[in-house]
């Protein structure tokens, strides 16, 4: 079982390995009076690949930021292996093992991609680049500009070093925020290819927040939508895209919906 050193040490409870890695229990959360989401619940399995779509303004990424701890939820529970994580500040979370993305690129653009990489690794306390991390970088056109100043990269070049800089803490928990978010088609291809090979090697959960609804259908094998604070549908991708609430969430009028369909 794995130990966090510092304030938070927390381990899997005995008996939950076949539990949920992640669940979220009737929680809410409010901004003053602005209620973005309110009592919404669902759990993440081991190794499976969720996806959060939705309409924008339904607080797909105010969900992603209460999960990895850069805010707190006003009420409910967020529990990782079986421990309550809501208010936990995010760099004990990410030392815990859940790790987040970001819709734009996050990296430390003033120094080397070499120096990037350091840094993650010295943050989850490993030393050297392993087999799997050398794989990435040289799938990913990185191996040959490790001594390029992060920010002189091409944008999706910058886009898939934050997400490798993520694979090189080992997260058990994957939260992505939009990862094709401004990306040509032609590179959004290294998104499922990055995601594929995370959940092999690192036999890590995912949770993709995505308005590509063809990713999701591609990665996910279920899916849940989120419109108005509310959590209204939640199965198979192919599922919930047939549901009429669903259709209006994200079409307006369900016979507008309708006849885009056919």
């Amino acid at each position: 079982m794995s130990k966090v050193k510092g304030p938070l040490e927390v381990t899997a409870p005995k008996g939950f390995d076949d539990g949920p890695v992640l669940e979220v229990v009737e929680m809410t959360k409010r901004f003053g009076g602005l209620t973005v989401f309110e009592k919404i619940s669902f759990s993440l399995a081991r190794e499976e690949t969720l996806g959060i779509i939705g309409p924008n303004g339904a607080g797909k990424t105010t969900l992603i930021n209460v999960l990895c701890g850069s805010t707190s939820p006003t009420s409910g529970a967020v529990r990782l292996r079986g421990r309550e994580i809501g208010g936990v500040p995010l760099h004990e979370i990410s030392r815990l093992g859940l790790m987040r993305s970001f819709q734009q690129t996050n990296i430390f653009g003033s120094v080397s991609v070499r120096e990037n990489l350091l840094f993650a690794l010295e943050f989850s306390g490993r030393r050297g680049l392993d087999e799997g991390l050398e794989g990435m970088l040289e799938r990913y056109g990185l191996a040959e500009r490790l001594e390029e100043r992060a920010d002189s990269l091409p944008y999706g070049l910058q886009k898939m070093l934050g997400l490798v800089l993520v694979y090189a803490c080992r997260p058990t928990v994957l939260l992505l925020d939009e990862p094709a978010a401004g990306l040509e088609a032609r590179e959004r291809a290294n998104i499922d290819d990055f995601i594929q090979r995370a959940r092999e090697q690192l036999k890590c959960s995912v949770l993709i927040v995505e308005h590509d609804i063809d990713l999701i259908k591609r990665l996910c094998g279920r899916a849940i939508v989120l419109d108005g604070g509310r959590l209204i549908a939640d199965g198979t991708p192919s599922d919930v895209l047939q549901r009429p609430d669903v259709l209006r969430a994200y079409l307006g009028d369900f016979e507008e919906a309708t006849d885009a369909q056919n």
